[in-house]
C-alpha cells in the first residue's frame, strides 16, 4: 500500500476508505478516478481542496487488498497514467481558483463602490441633516470603515488565490518563490490605497455653516481647519479604489475566458493584460467605450470640484450645475472664462480634467477618422470609377481640342475677321489647358492607386509566378534529359555505323586492318 506523500492527504484517509469499498466490490478500475474527484470536490467545499498527490493516494487506495496497483480509466476507456491524473487535478484546481478570483474581484469592486457611495452621501447630506450631538454621522462613518475592512480582507483573499494559482501553474513549487518583491510592492500599494477613507467625524459633530458658502461642510469642533483639509483629502483619495474596475474588466472579459483566444495568443506570445483587452474593446465598441468613460469621468470630476470649492466663499463654483459646466468646457479645452476655480484643489481638478480632455479628444478623432475611412474594397471601387470618369473627360477634352483646331483653321485671318480668329485661338488654348489638367489628374490618381499595395494579392501573384517558374524548370529538365538520351542513341548509332563501314571495307579489301 503506497504511503501518502503529503500531510494533508491523511485528513481525508477515512473518507477515501469509504469511497474505496464500493469500488472494490464492483471490481471496476474506472470508478477510482470518479471517487477521487468527488472526494476532492467534497473536501474543497468543507475545508480545503485536496492536492494532486492526495488524488493519486485515493486512486491507489482503491486496490489496497489487491496485489497490483490499478490504473484508472478515462471517459473514452483509455488508461490514465499518474502524470495525466496529476494534470487533471491541476486543471480542476486551476479552474476553481480562476472562478474564485473572479468572484472575489467582483465583491471587492462592489464593496469599494459602496464605500464611495457612502462617502458621497455623507458629504452631501451632512450640512442639511446632521444636528449637534447627532449619531447619524458616526453610523455612516462606521459603515465606511466596515466596508473598508471588508475590502482589505477581499484584497488579501484575492492575492492568496493568485499565489495558489501561480503555484499550480508552475507545478507545485514552493510558495516562497511566488512572493517576489514586485508582488509584495503591489499588494502593499493596494492595501494602502484601499485603507484610505475619511475618519474625522468620529468625534463630536457640530454644524458649521458659512452664510456665503453654497454648501457648507460638517467639521469637528476639534482642530476644525486641519480636520476639514484632512476630510477633503481623504474623501477625494477614496476614488483611487476605482483601479479595481480594470481588474474586473480583465477577469470578466470574453477574451480571457475564450480558450481559442488563449491558445492562439500563446502561440503568438501575446500577454492577455488589461492593455490588450482595452485595445480589443476599443476596436469592437470604440464609441460605446469612450462614451461611458467620458460620462463617468465628467460626473466624478464635477463632484470632486464641488467638494473642493465648498471651502471658498464663491456662490457659483460650489454648485453642481456650475461644476458640470466648468468641467465640460475645461474637458473640451474651450475655456470661456465665465467661471473659474478659486481653491488650489479645484485648480488641480481642472488641470487634470484638461489633460484627460486632450487625450480623449485625440482618441475621438482617431475613432471618427477610422469610421469615415474607406476600406480596401471601397477604395478600389471608388478609384476605379474615378478613373473611368476622368478617362471620359479626357476623351471629351481631346475632342474639344480637335474641334477648336478645325474652327481655328476655318477662321483664318485671310478668310474672316481677326476677332473671330483670336476668339478661336483662346478657345483652343483653353481646351489644351483642360486636356493637360485632366491628364495630370489621371496620372496622379494612377500613381496613388499604384502605391496601394495589396499584400495578399501580391503574395498570390508571387506564388503563381513561383509555381510557373517551377513548372518551367521541370519541363526544361525533362527536355534536357530527353536530349541527352537522344544524343546517347545517336552516339551508339554512329559507333555501330562506323563498325559496319569498317567491316565492309575490310571485307572488300582484306589488306585494310
Amino acid at each position: 500500500m503506497p504511503s501518502p506523500t503529503r500531510e494533508d492527504g491523511a485528513a481525508g484517509s477515512g473518507q477515501a476508505e469509504e469511497g474505496a469499498a464500493p469500488a472494490e466490490s464492483r471490481g471496476g478500475d474506472g470508478r477510482g478516478l470518479v471517487c477521487a474527484l468527488e472526494m476532492e470536490l467534497t473536501n474543497r467545499s468543507l475545508s480545503s481542496k485536496m492536492d494532486c498527490v492526495s488524488c493519486d493516494e485515493l486512486i491507489n487506495r482503491n486496490c489496497a487488498d489487491s496485489p497490483e496497483v490499478s490504473v484508472p480509466l478515462s471517459a473514452l476507456g483509455k488508461r490514465v497514467t499518474h502524470m495525466e491524473g496529476d494534470d487533471l487535478c491541476r486543471l480542476i484546481d486551476r479552474k476553481f481558483l480562476i472562478e474564485d478570483k473572479k468572484r472575489l474581484c467582483a465583491l471587492a469592486l462592489g464593496t469599494a463602490l459602496v464605500g464611495i457611495l457612502l462617502m458621497i452621501i455623507h458629504a452631501e447630506i451632512c450640512p442639511y441633516v446632521y444636528e449637534p450631538g447627532s449619531k447619524v454621522s458616526l453610523v455612516i462613518n462606521c459603515s465606511i470603515s466596515l466596508s473598508t475592512g471588508c475590502l482589505l480582507i477581499l484584497i488579501i483573499a484575492f492575492h492568496y488565490k493568485d499565489i495558489r494559482l501561480f503555484i499550480i501553474d508552475h507545478k507545485e513549487v514552493d510558495w516562497r518563490i511566488a512572493i517576489t518583491s514586485h508582488r509584495v510592492l503591489v499588494i502593499t500599494l493596494e492595501l494602502l490605497v484601499c485603507v484610505i477613507h475619511p475618519v474625522g467625524s468620529y468625534w463630536e459633530v457640530n454644524f458649521y455653516a458659512n452664510s456665503s458658502s453654497a454648501a457648507p461642510l460638517c467639521i469637528s469642533s476639534h482642530h476644525d481647519k486641519a480636520l476639514l483639509d484632512m476630510e477633503l483629502l481623504l474623501s477625494m483619495l477614496m476614488f483611487l479604489r476605482l483601479y479595481l474596475v480594470h481588474r474586473a474588466i480583465l477577469l470578466h472579459s470574453k477574451v480571457l475566458l475564450s480558450a481559442s483566444y488563449r491558445s492562439i495568443g500563446s502561440l503568438n506570445n501575446i500577454n492577455f493584460t488589461f492593455r490588450f483587452v482595452l485595445k480589443v474593446l476599443m476596436n469592437k465598441h470604440p464609441a460605446r467605450t469612450l462614451l461611458v468613460f467620458i460620462l463617468l469621468f465628467w460626473l466624478t470630476a464635477s463632484w470632486m470640484l464641488t467638494l473642493c470649492e465648498r471651502r471658498s466663499e464663491s456662490l457659483t463654483t460650489g454648485q453642481m450645475d456650475t461644476a458640470l459646466w466648468l468641467i465640460a468646457i475645461t474637458f473640451l479645452t474651450v475655456g470661456y472664462g465665465d467661471v473659474a476655480p478659486k481653491t488650489s484643489c479645484g485648480k488641480g481638478v481642472c488641470l487634470f480634467t484638461g489633460v484627460m480632455g486632450v487625450a480623449c479628444t485625440a482618441m475621438l478623432v482617431a475613432i471618427v477618422t477610422e469610421k469615415l475611412a474607406l476600406n480596401k474594397g471601397e477604395k478600389h471601387v471608388h478609384f476605379f470609377m474615378m478613373d473611368i470618369q476622368i478617362s471620359k473627360r479626357i476623351r471629351h477634352a481631346a475632342a474639344n481640342v480637335l474641334r477648336e483646331c478645325w474652327l481655328l483653321h476655318r477662321a483664318s485671318p485671310a478668310k474672316g475677321s481677326r476677332d473671330e480668329h483670336r476668339r478661336h485661338q483662346r478657345c483652343l488654348l483653353e481646351a489644351i489647358r483642360v486636356f493637360r489638367h485632366l491628364r495630370l489628374k489621371q496620372r496622379k490618381l494612377r500613381d496613388y492607386v499604384s502605391e496601394m499595395v495589396d499584400l495578399p494579392k501580391m503574395q498570390m501573384i508571387m506564388c503563381d509566378l513561383s509555381a510557373n517558374w517551377n513548372n518551367s524548370y521541370r519541363e526544361l529538365e525533362q527536355r534536357i534529359l530527353f536530349m541527352e538520351q537522344k544524343l546517347d542513341e545517336l552516339t551508339r548509332c554512329f559507333q555501330q555505323t562506323s563498325e559496319l563501314l569498317f567491316e565492309v571495307l575490310r571485307h572488300r579489301n582484306p589488306e585494310i586492318r
